[in-house]
Protein backbone atom coordinates (compact mmCIF):
# COMPACT_ATOMS: atom_id res chain seq x y z
CA UNK A 1 0.00 0.00 0.00
CA UNK A 2 2.75 2.66 -1.25
CA UNK A 3 -0.25 4.67 -2.75
CA UNK A 4 -0.87 7.03 0.21
CA UNK A 5 -1.16 10.75 -1.53
CA UNK A 6 -1.60 13.37 0.85
CA UNK A 7 -4.41 15.90 0.31
CA UNK A 8 -2.59 18.97 0.07
CA UNK A 9 -0.58 17.67 -3.16
CA UNK A 10 -3.71 16.23 -4.88
CA UNK A 11 -3.69 17.14 -8.69
CA UNK A 12 -6.94 17.27 -10.67
CA UNK A 13 -7.43 13.74 -12.08
CA UNK A 14 -9.48 15.26 -15.29
CA UNK A 15 -7.10 18.24 -15.90
CA UNK A 16 -8.11 19.10 -19.97
CA UNK A 17 -3.95 18.77 -20.48
CA UNK A 18 -3.79 15.19 -19.19
CA UNK A 19 -5.83 12.02 -19.60
CA UNK A 20 -9.13 11.46 -18.71
CA UNK A 21 -9.70 7.88 -16.76
CA UNK A 22 -12.85 6.35 -17.32
CA UNK A 23 -15.31 5.43 -14.96
CA UNK A 24 -15.08 1.86 -13.14
CA UNK A 25 -17.34 -0.75 -14.60
CA UNK A 26 -19.26 -3.02 -12.37
CA UNK A 27 -17.18 -6.06 -12.65
CA UNK A 28 -14.39 -4.47 -11.30
CA UNK A 29 -16.27 -2.58 -8.33
CA UNK A 30 -17.96 -5.96 -7.58
CA UNK A 31 -14.08 -7.82 -7.95
CA UNK A 32 -13.17 -5.40 -5.39
CA UNK A 33 -15.64 -5.71 -3.18
CA UNK A 34 -14.78 -9.55 -3.04
CA UNK A 35 -11.83 -9.39 -2.31
CA UNK A 36 -12.38 -6.76 0.63
CA UNK A 37 -14.23 -9.48 2.30
CA UNK A 38 -12.09 -12.07 1.52
CA UNK A 39 -8.85 -9.93 3.45
CA UNK A 40 -11.53 -9.31 6.03
CA UNK A 41 -12.77 -12.86 6.74
CA UNK A 42 -8.87 -13.76 7.20
CA UNK A 43 -8.45 -10.93 9.80
CA UNK A 44 -12.15 -12.01 11.42
CA UNK A 45 -11.01 -15.32 12.03
CA UNK A 46 -7.74 -14.10 13.62
CA UNK A 47 -9.70 -11.95 15.89
CA UNK A 48 -12.01 -14.57 16.82
CA UNK A 49 -8.83 -17.40 17.45
CA UNK A 50 -7.66 -14.40 20.14
CA UNK A 51 -10.76 -13.82 22.03
CA UNK A 52 -11.34 -17.64 21.91
CA UNK A 53 -8.06 -18.08 23.43
CA UNK A 54 -8.16 -15.24 26.23
CA UNK A 55 -12.13 -15.68 26.98
CA UNK A 56 -13.41 -19.21 25.40
CA UNK A 57 -15.74 -20.48 22.91
CA UNK A 58 -18.69 -19.31 24.34
CA UNK A 59 -17.37 -15.49 24.68
CA UNK A 60 -16.28 -15.91 20.59
CA UNK A 61 -19.77 -17.01 19.82
CA UNK A 62 -21.20 -14.02 21.41
CA UNK A 63 -19.44 -11.61 20.32
CA UNK A 64 -19.51 -12.42 16.58
CA UNK A 65 -21.33 -9.73 15.52
CA UNK A 66 -19.07 -7.45 17.38
CA UNK A 67 -15.74 -8.99 16.20
CA UNK A 68 -17.09 -8.62 12.71
CA UNK A 69 -17.83 -5.03 13.49
CA UNK A 70 -14.23 -4.29 14.81
CA UNK A 71 -12.68 -6.04 11.40
CA UNK A 72 -14.61 -3.90 9.52
CA UNK A 73 -13.30 -0.57 11.14
CA UNK A 74 -9.61 -1.77 11.65
CA UNK A 75 -9.28 -2.33 7.41
CA UNK A 76 -10.96 0.33 6.35
CA UNK A 77 -9.73 2.21 9.15
CA UNK A 78 -5.73 1.05 7.72
CA UNK A 79 -6.53 1.85 4.20
CA UNK A 80 -9.84 4.12 3.18
CA UNK A 81 -9.75 6.63 6.19
CA UNK A 82 -5.44 7.18 6.07
CA UNK A 83 -5.85 7.53 2.31
CA UNK A 84 -5.29 4.57 0.77
CA UNK A 85 -5.76 2.10 -1.22
CA UNK A 86 -7.88 -0.66 -0.07
CA UNK A 87 -6.39 -4.84 -1.68
CA UNK A 88 -9.14 -4.73 -3.72
CA UNK A 89 -8.83 -1.35 -5.63
CA UNK A 90 -5.10 -2.14 -5.66
CA UNK A 91 -5.87 -5.57 -6.87
CA UNK A 92 -8.67 -4.59 -9.49
CA UNK A 93 -6.52 -0.87 -10.46
CA UNK A 94 -9.66 1.16 -9.27
CA UNK A 95 -9.32 4.24 -7.42
CA UNK A 96 -12.20 6.03 -5.21
CA UNK A 97 -13.00 9.59 -6.22
CA UNK A 98 -15.56 12.34 -5.72
CA UNK A 99 -17.92 12.30 -8.34
CA UNK A 100 -18.72 16.13 -8.27
CA UNK A 101 -14.54 17.03 -8.23
CA UNK A 102 -13.13 14.08 -9.54
CA UNK A 103 -10.42 14.48 -6.84
CA UNK A 104 -9.26 11.97 -3.79
CA UNK A 105 -12.13 11.86 -0.92
CA UNK A 106 -11.88 14.18 1.65
CA UNK A 107 -11.38 12.72 5.23
CA UNK A 108 -14.86 13.96 5.92
CA UNK A 109 -16.32 12.00 3.33
CA UNK A 110 -14.00 9.23 4.03
CA UNK A 111 -14.95 9.28 7.49
CA UNK A 112 -18.81 9.13 6.93
CA UNK A 113 -18.60 6.24 4.21
CA UNK A 114 -16.62 4.04 6.81
CA UNK A 115 -19.26 5.30 9.74
CA UNK A 116 -22.30 4.48 7.86
CA UNK A 117 -21.10 1.29 6.00
CA UNK A 118 -20.11 -0.11 9.38
CA UNK A 119 -21.66 1.19 12.39
CA UNK A 120 -24.79 1.89 10.73
CA UNK A 121 -25.89 -1.73 10.00
CA UNK A 122 -24.58 -2.54 13.55
CA UNK A 123 -26.93 -0.15 15.15
CA UNK A 124 -29.95 -1.33 12.82
CA UNK A 125 -29.17 -5.08 13.80
CA UNK A 126 -29.22 -4.28 17.50
CA UNK A 127 -32.31 -1.27 17.55
CA UNK A 128 -34.79 -3.17 15.13
CA UNK A 129 -35.48 -6.51 17.25
CA UNK A 130 -36.28 -4.39 19.86
CA UNK A 131 -38.33 -2.15 17.68
CA UNK A 132 -40.15 -5.08 16.49
CA UNK A 133 -41.00 -6.90 19.72
CA UNK A 134 -42.52 -3.53 21.28
CA UNK A 135 -44.67 -2.72 17.83
CA UNK A 136 -45.76 -6.57 17.52
CA UNK A 137 -47.01 -6.37 21.52
CA UNK A 138 -48.72 -2.85 21.00
CA UNK A 139 -50.29 -4.22 18.29
CA UNK A 140 -51.59 -7.56 19.41
CA UNK A 141 -52.76 -5.19 22.86
CA UNK A 142 -54.71 -3.32 20.30
CA UNK A 143 -56.47 -6.57 18.36
CA UNK A 144 -56.99 -7.87 21.50
CA UNK A 145 -59.06 -5.21 22.60
CA UNK A 146 -61.16 -4.04 19.19
CA UNK A 147 -61.47 -8.26 18.97
CA UNK A 148 -63.57 -8.90 22.66
CA UNK A 149 -64.84 -5.29 21.73
CA UNK A 150 -66.53 -6.79 18.29
CA UNK A 151 -67.09 -10.41 20.27
CA UNK A 152 -69.33 -9.11 23.14
CA UNK A 153 -71.92 -7.55 20.74
CA UNK A 154 -73.93 -9.65 18.64
CA UNK A 155 -74.82 -6.84 15.75
CA UNK A 156 -70.58 -6.58 15.58
CA UNK A 157 -69.60 -10.10 15.70
CA UNK A 158 -71.82 -10.94 12.51
CA UNK A 159 -70.68 -7.85 10.41
CA UNK A 160 -66.82 -7.47 9.17
CA UNK A 161 -63.76 -7.07 10.91
CA UNK A 162 -63.46 -2.58 11.33
CA UNK A 163 -60.88 -1.31 9.27
CA UNK A 164 -58.21 -0.63 11.79
CA UNK A 165 -58.51 -3.91 12.62
CA UNK A 166 -57.31 -4.98 9.23
CA UNK A 167 -54.72 -2.28 8.55
CA UNK A 168 -53.41 -3.28 12.15
CA UNK A 169 -53.21 -7.25 11.31
CA UNK A 170 -51.45 -6.21 8.00
CA UNK A 171 -48.98 -4.11 9.52
CA UNK A 172 -48.40 -7.35 12.29
CA UNK A 173 -48.32 -9.83 9.68
CA UNK A 174 -45.68 -7.81 7.56
CA UNK A 175 -43.94 -6.41 10.52
CA UNK A 176 -40.14 -7.97 9.83
CA UNK A 177 -40.67 -7.07 6.05
CA UNK A 178 -41.82 -3.26 6.57
CA UNK A 179 -39.25 -2.78 9.17
CA UNK A 180 -36.08 -4.62 7.13
CA UNK A 181 -33.81 -1.99 4.74
CA UNK A 182 -33.43 -4.89 2.64
CA UNK A 183 -35.73 -3.58 -0.15
CA UNK A 184 -33.66 -0.84 -0.10
CA UNK A 185 -30.31 -2.46 -0.57
CA UNK A 186 -32.33 -4.36 -3.44
CA UNK A 187 -33.02 -1.26 -4.98
CA UNK A 188 -29.97 0.41 -4.19
CA UNK A 189 -28.09 -2.25 -6.07
CA UNK A 190 -30.70 -2.23 -8.93
CA UNK A 191 -29.35 1.07 -9.96
CA UNK A 192 -25.95 -0.23 -9.84
CA UNK A 193 -26.41 -2.92 -12.29
CA UNK A 194 -28.04 -0.16 -14.47
CA UNK A 195 -25.29 2.12 -14.35
CA UNK A 196 -22.50 1.18 -12.58
CA UNK A 197 -21.51 3.52 -9.90
CA UNK A 198 -22.47 3.54 -6.53
CA UNK A 199 -22.21 -0.47 -5.76
CA UNK A 200 -22.47 0.47 -1.85
CA UNK A 201 -25.54 2.85 -0.77
CA UNK A 202 -23.11 5.09 1.62
CA UNK A 203 -21.53 5.28 -1.38
CA UNK A 204 -24.05 6.58 -3.05
CA UNK A 205 -25.19 8.63 0.05
CA UNK A 206 -21.49 10.60 0.37
CA UNK A 207 -20.70 10.75 -3.57
CA UNK A 208 -18.22 8.38 -4.03
CA UNK A 209 -17.23 6.64 -7.21
CA UNK A 210 -14.32 4.60 -8.57
CA UNK A 211 -11.89 5.13 -11.73
CA UNK A 212 -10.01 2.82 -13.64
CA UNK A 213 -6.47 3.77 -13.52
CA UNK A 214 -5.01 1.52 -16.61
CA UNK A 215 -5.62 3.03 -19.93
CA UNK A 216 -8.02 1.29 -22.11
CA UNK A 217 -6.96 0.13 -25.74
CA UNK A 218 -10.00 0.96 -28.30
CA UNK A 219 -10.77 -2.47 -29.19
CA UNK A 220 -11.35 -3.24 -25.26
CA UNK A 221 -14.89 -2.10 -24.20
CA UNK A 222 -15.98 -2.28 -20.64
CA UNK A 223 -18.98 -4.51 -20.00
CA UNK A 224 -21.74 -4.58 -17.32
CA UNK A 225 -24.26 -6.28 -15.58
CA UNK A 226 -27.47 -4.65 -17.23
CA UNK A 227 -29.30 -8.16 -17.15
CA UNK A 228 -28.81 -8.82 -13.62
CA UNK A 229 -30.31 -5.38 -13.03
CA UNK A 230 -33.29 -6.64 -15.35
CA UNK A 231 -33.56 -9.90 -13.40
CA UNK A 232 -33.56 -8.22 -10.42
CA UNK A 233 -36.49 -5.41 -11.00
CA UNK A 234 -38.41 -8.77 -12.50
CA UNK A 235 -37.78 -10.77 -9.29
CA UNK A 236 -38.94 -7.34 -7.10
CA UNK A 237 -41.82 -6.84 -9.27
CA UNK A 238 -43.18 -10.81 -9.29
CA UNK A 239 -43.13 -10.38 -5.37
CA UNK A 240 -44.92 -7.02 -5.01
CA UNK A 241 -47.30 -8.19 -7.43
CA UNK A 242 -48.01 -11.56 -5.37
CA UNK A 243 -47.67 -9.44 -2.52
CA UNK A 244 -50.70 -7.14 -3.58
CA UNK A 245 -52.64 -10.28 -5.14
CA UNK A 246 -52.25 -12.41 -1.30
CA UNK A 247 -53.25 -8.90 0.61
CA UNK A 248 -56.21 -7.96 -1.88
CA UNK A 249 -57.59 -11.91 -1.56
CA UNK A 250 -57.23 -11.80 2.60
CA UNK A 251 -59.47 -8.85 2.35
CA UNK A 252 -62.01 -10.23 -0.18
CA UNK A 253 -62.16 -12.87 2.51
CA UNK A 254 -63.43 -10.60 5.41
CA UNK A 255 -66.29 -9.80 3.18
CA UNK A 256 -67.58 -13.53 2.37
CA UNK A 257 -70.38 -14.19 4.89
CA UNK A 258 -70.15 -17.66 6.07
CA UNK A 259 -73.57 -20.32 6.28
CA UNK A 260 -73.45 -21.24 9.21
CA UNK A 261 -76.83 -23.14 9.28
CA UNK A 262 -76.17 -24.85 6.32
CA UNK A 263 -72.62 -26.01 7.15
CA UNK A 264 -73.88 -27.77 10.47
CA UNK A 265 -74.13 -31.09 10.66
CA UNK A 266 -71.96 -31.99 7.59
CA UNK A 267 -68.56 -33.91 7.19
CA UNK A 268 -66.24 -34.80 4.75
CA UNK A 269 -64.21 -37.85 3.88
CA UNK A 270 -60.50 -37.55 3.28
CA UNK A 271 -57.95 -39.45 1.73
CA UNK A 272 -57.92 -42.94 3.53
CA UNK A 273 -61.73 -43.11 4.20
CA UNK A 274 -61.02 -40.55 7.12
CA UNK A 275 -64.30 -38.69 8.09
CA UNK A 276 -64.14 -35.51 9.66
CA UNK A 277 -66.41 -32.66 10.49
CA UNK A 278 -67.11 -29.29 7.87
CA UNK A 279 -68.82 -27.22 10.55
CA UNK A 280 -67.79 -23.60 8.95
CA UNK A 281 -69.01 -22.07 11.95
CA UNK A 282 -66.50 -23.20 14.50
CA UNK A 283 -63.51 -20.48 14.24
CA UNK A 284 -60.02 -21.27 15.78
CA UNK A 285 -58.95 -18.39 18.59
CA UNK A 286 -56.48 -15.79 17.72
CA UNK A 287 -52.73 -17.07 18.78
CA UNK A 288 -52.94 -14.07 21.89
CA UNK A 289 -56.81 -14.56 22.67
CA UNK A 290 -56.40 -15.99 26.17
CA UNK A 291 -58.09 -19.64 27.03
CA UNK A 292 -61.75 -19.29 28.41
CA UNK A 293 -61.79 -21.15 31.95
CA UNK A 294 -59.10 -23.61 33.71
CA UNK A 295 -60.90 -26.58 33.44
CA UNK A 296 -58.28 -29.63 32.14
CA UNK A 297 -61.74 -31.50 30.76
CA UNK A 298 -63.23 -28.32 29.06
CA UNK A 299 -59.75 -27.25 27.51
CA UNK A 300 -59.01 -30.59 26.11
CA UNK A 301 -63.17 -30.91 25.17
CA UNK A 302 -62.48 -27.71 22.99
CA UNK A 303 -59.01 -28.26 21.51
CA UNK A 304 -59.95 -31.36 20.36
CA UNK A 305 -63.49 -29.59 18.39
CA UNK A 306 -61.21 -27.12 17.29
CA UNK A 307 -58.20 -29.20 15.98
CA UNK A 308 -61.11 -32.22 14.76
CA UNK A 309 -59.31 -35.08 16.64
CA UNK A 310 -60.78 -37.34 19.21
CA UNK A 311 -59.68 -36.91 22.84
CA UNK A 312 -56.89 -39.29 24.02
CA UNK A 313 -57.91 -42.30 25.61
CA UNK A 314 -56.82 -43.26 29.42
CA UNK A 315 -53.44 -45.33 29.31
CA UNK A 316 -53.23 -49.26 28.53
CA UNK A 317 -50.73 -50.37 29.71
CA UNK A 318 -48.92 -49.40 33.42
CA UNK A 319 -45.65 -51.19 33.98
CA UNK A 320 -46.52 -50.18 37.82
CA UNK A 321 -48.05 -53.65 37.76
CA UNK A 322 -45.36 -56.49 37.58
CA UNK A 323 -47.78 -58.45 35.71
CA UNK A 324 -47.63 -55.94 32.77
CA UNK A 325 -44.96 -56.56 30.32
CA UNK A 326 -42.95 -59.11 32.48
CA UNK A 327 -40.00 -59.62 29.79
CA UNK A 328 -39.37 -56.53 31.45
CA UNK A 329 -36.67 -56.98 34.73
CA UNK A 330 -35.89 -55.09 37.33
CA UNK A 331 -37.97 -51.92 38.99
CA UNK A 332 -35.49 -49.34 37.37
CA UNK A 333 -35.86 -50.46 33.46
CA UNK A 334 -39.97 -50.19 34.45
CA UNK A 335 -39.14 -46.12 35.15
CA UNK A 336 -39.13 -43.03 33.18
CA UNK A 337 -35.61 -41.92 32.83
CA UNK A 338 -36.94 -38.25 32.82
CA UNK A 339 -39.28 -38.09 36.17
CA UNK A 340 -38.35 -42.12 37.77
CA UNK A 341 -42.45 -42.68 37.53
CA UNK A 342 -43.53 -46.14 36.63
CA UNK A 343 -43.96 -45.91 32.90
CA UNK A 344 -47.51 -45.90 30.77
CA UNK A 345 -47.66 -46.87 27.24
CA UNK A 346 -44.40 -47.03 26.89
CA UNK A 347 -44.72 -48.01 23.28
CA UNK A 348 -46.08 -44.25 22.33
CA UNK A 349 -44.49 -41.69 25.41
CA UNK A 350 -41.95 -43.08 28.20
CA UNK A 351 -44.49 -41.65 30.93
CA UNK A 352 -47.57 -39.96 31.84
CA UNK A 353 -45.97 -37.09 33.16
CA UNK A 354 -46.72 -34.01 31.17
CA UNK A 355 -43.08 -32.95 31.74
CA UNK A 356 -41.78 -35.90 30.08
CA UNK A 357 -44.05 -35.05 27.22
CA UNK A 358 -42.42 -31.63 27.30
CA UNK A 359 -39.25 -33.38 26.65
CA UNK A 360 -40.97 -35.97 24.15
CA UNK A 361 -42.09 -32.84 21.89
CA UNK A 362 -39.00 -31.01 21.65
CA UNK A 363 -36.93 -33.77 20.67
CA UNK A 364 -38.74 -35.62 18.78
CA UNK A 365 -40.86 -32.43 17.48
CA UNK A 366 -41.81 -33.96 13.96
CA UNK A 367 -43.12 -37.65 14.87
CA UNK A 368 -45.55 -35.03 17.69
CA UNK A 369 -46.83 -33.45 15.36
CA UNK A 370 -48.07 -36.20 13.34
CA UNK A 371 -49.37 -37.67 16.33
CA UNK A 372 -52.66 -35.40 16.76
CA UNK A 373 -53.69 -37.35 20.03
CA UNK A 374 -50.50 -36.54 21.62
CA UNK A 375 -50.73 -33.22 20.47
CA UNK A 376 -54.01 -32.58 21.65
CA UNK A 377 -53.23 -33.76 25.38
CA UNK A 378 -50.02 -31.83 25.14
CA UNK A 379 -51.70 -28.25 24.04
CA UNK A 380 -54.72 -28.95 26.59
CA UNK A 381 -51.82 -29.78 29.35
CA UNK A 382 -50.21 -26.27 28.47
CA UNK A 383 -52.90 -23.80 28.13
CA UNK A 384 -53.63 -25.02 31.82
CA UNK A 385 -50.26 -24.95 33.11
CA UNK A 386 -49.57 -28.37 33.90
CA UNK A 387 -46.03 -28.71 33.28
Amino acid sequence: MSDHVRDQHVPNIQDSDSFTYPWAAAPDIIRANQKDAYFQSVLLTHLAGVIRSLYGARTAHNWTNEARTITELLYLGLTTFVGNRTLGEEYCDIVQVEDDTSRLPSILRRSGYILSTVLLPYALNRVLPALRRRLRVKLESSMRKLHHRRASSPTRSKQPPSRTFKIQEYILKHLDTATSPASVYAASLAVFYFSGAYYQLSKRIFGLRYIFTRKLEQNEQRVGYEVLGVLLVLQMFVQGYLHMQETYSHAQAFNIPSNNSAAGGTSVVIDGGVEVSADTGITAPLLFEAPQGADPAIQKERISHITQTPLPQPHRYHLEDAEVMQWIDGRQQRKCTLCLEPMKDPSATTCGHVFCWHMFFLCEGDEAHENPVFFTEYVAAQKVGRY
